[in-house]
């Protein structure tokens, strides 16, 4: 079997993003499993609003999309922003749009972890919540376990690193079996 390619995409535009944070530990459970891993984070997912007519043209959508039609699994995370996904990678998510005519539609069969960052439970895990949503619409499998974080607790990365470990965990064993 070939090496498995976890893509990580969300966070802010911060460069102190918790959610990026919590995305690059998750990837590091992964290549530490033997993954290759790719995270788009900030700039690699601040795209022009959804317009599918002009979308296809830009060099950093199509970036994008080669490195989701080359996952194995795919990771989403964001910030809870008044109770869901921040516009920044909603506006990604949107743009997966253009992988609808794929031999592989989205993210068809693929296991989908899901990270939900927030200043509180509530907006964590409604957040995570509609992430699973989202990740069933585009047709990918979420693992069981999803991670929702408070982040205004002191250490709460490493807090719930345990919690990031085995959802990767659990995105390589669907890939493996």
């Amino acid at each position: 079997m070939k090496q498995p390619h976890i893509v990580a995409l969300g966070g802010t535009l911060r460069p102190t993003s918790g959610t990026a944070a919590a995305l690059e530990r998750a990837l590091g459970h992964a290549a530490m499993l033997g993954a290759r891993t790719t995270l788009l984070t900030g700039p690699a997912i601040d795209f022009p609003n959804y317009e599918p007519e002009t979308a296809s043209g830009n060099a950093r959508i199509q970036s994008f999309l080669r490195a989701l039609r080359d996952a194995d699994g795919i990771i989403i995370g964001s910030p809870g922003y008044h109770g869901t996904l921040s516009g920044l990678v909603k506006n990604a998510l949107d743009h997966v749009e253009l992988l609808r005519r794929d031999d592989r539609v989205y993210f068809d069969g693929m296991p989908i972890g899901i990270v939900a960052t927030a200043a509180g439970w509530q907006a964590a895990v409604a957040t995570m919540t509609t992430l699973r949503t989202v990740a069933h619409a585009l047709r990918g499998w979420p693992t069981p376990v999803g991670v929702a974080i408070n982040t205004v607790e002191d250490g709460a990365i490493d807090k719930a690193d345990g919690q990031l470990r085995l959802m990767v965990e659990q995105m390589i064993g669907f890939i493996t079996r």
